[in-house]
């Protein structure tokens, strides 16, 4: 093996016995310095003659482009090494611990308990389940329930209106609109009930702006009074468990019903505390009545029809029958109050009926 053979061989494999940065450039001073080996070999090209000189250098030449390529190739895999050995010194894991299972279990919500019960109450007296929009129109929201022009519902204060054409649309202030989208079908006999968000600008111990309602409707031929009255004292009854539950029908004004009704049950109020069932009070539940013929008209019924309709607010109903003082504890997110008061998935309503 001539000279120059041995000197490639010899650069290659001490490129490829460096381990570190600083022997790397060790070698290329030692080969490529100012009186680097290489360096050396290139100077003396002037003292040979011309055909050697010109093969000697060819030579020469591809040992230096040879070196720098792997030099760098090298210098890089070297880099990456020392990169993640720091990184690997230096891992923290930024992840969140777990929490124990045993502090903060898993809570159904007393809306969502609530609605679960009225749900599976509603559907076992055979009604079936409605929903509808909860960004609604002028003529479902108000007009179609014979809600007049002047009605304080209507005015900025009590509504949230959206666009700047503010009359066309609006949040849901009642579930009623599923009552109106559901006549609009013309199927009769018709028997529903619809929960849902409902929106109005009020927040108090006993109001938020957002809120749940459920509304029921029944209607057909020869639906009376009576009929109502049932219905809402058997839902009652089986709501609060309370087989010897009394009420009060109480004459009322809603713009969709007539005649109209405000229901309550006796309970016992002391220390803050309400009981239902006992003692000698009244407290206000519901709103109901016989659907107003104008809500008909307005649908374009025609036919010979009459029917009961019903609202609730769900909030209300999951405060009296659980004993919850302010409504606003619903919305804080507060994993203690719900640990507190939320329910276990076994205490889930049976649903098997739908």
């Amino acid at each position: 093996m001539d000279r120059i053979s041995q000197l490639t061989h010899s650069v290659l494999d001490d490129i490829d016995n460096c381990r570190d940065l600083e022997s790397l450039e060790n070698l290329r001073v030692k080969y490529f310095g100012k009186n680097g080996v290489i360096t050396s070999e290139l100077k003396s090209l002037s003292t040979l003659e011309k055909e050697e000189k010109k093969e000697i250098g060819k030579k020469l030449n591809l040992i230096k482009n040879t070196f720098f390529e792997k030099f760098e190739k090298k210098k890089k895999n070297i880099e990456v090494l020392i990169i993640n050995e720091k990184l690997k010194e230096e891992d923290v894991d930024v992840s969140l611990p777990s929490r124990e299972n045993n502090y903060y279990d898993s809570k159904i919500h007393p809306i969502t308990q609530t609605i679960n019960e009225i749900v599976s109450i509603l559907g076992a007296l055979g009604l079936t389940y409605e929903e509808g929009p909860d960004i609604e129109d002028d003529f479902h929201n108000f007009t179609a329930l014979n809600i007049p022009e002047n009605h304080p519902a209507r005015q900025m204060h009590d509504t949230f209106y959206l666009g700047k054409n503010s009359n066309d649309y609006v949040l849901r202030t009642h579930t009623s609109p599923v009552q109106i989208r559901a006549l609009k079908k013309n199927d009769f006999p018709l028997k529903i009930f619809a929960p849902g968000r409902t929106y109005r600008c009020d927040s108090d111990l006993t109001h938020t702006p957002m809120f749940h309602q459920v509304e029921g409707l029944v209607v057909d031929e020869n639906i009376t009074f009576a009929n109502l009255k049932w219905f809402l004292e058997k839902f009652c009854r089986m709501f609060f468990d309370n087989e010897n539950l009394e009420f009060r029908f109480r004459p009322s004004y809603f713009p969709f019903t007539e005649p109209s009704a405000e229901v309550d049950i006796k309970c016992k109020i002391s220390s803050g505390k309400i009981s239902i069932g006992d003692g000698n009070q009244w407290l206000e539940i519901l709103g109901c009545g016989m659907v107003h013929p104008n809500v008909f008209a307005k649908v374009g019924i025609e036919r010979k029809l009459s029917g009961f309709a019903f609202g609730m607010g769900i909030e209300r109903l999951a405060m009296l029958k659980y004993g919850m003082p302010d409504l606003r504890n619903f919305y804080d997110g507060d994993l203690r109050w719900l640990n507190h008061y939320g329910f276990s998935f076994l205490d889930n309503s049976d649903l098997s009926w739908k």
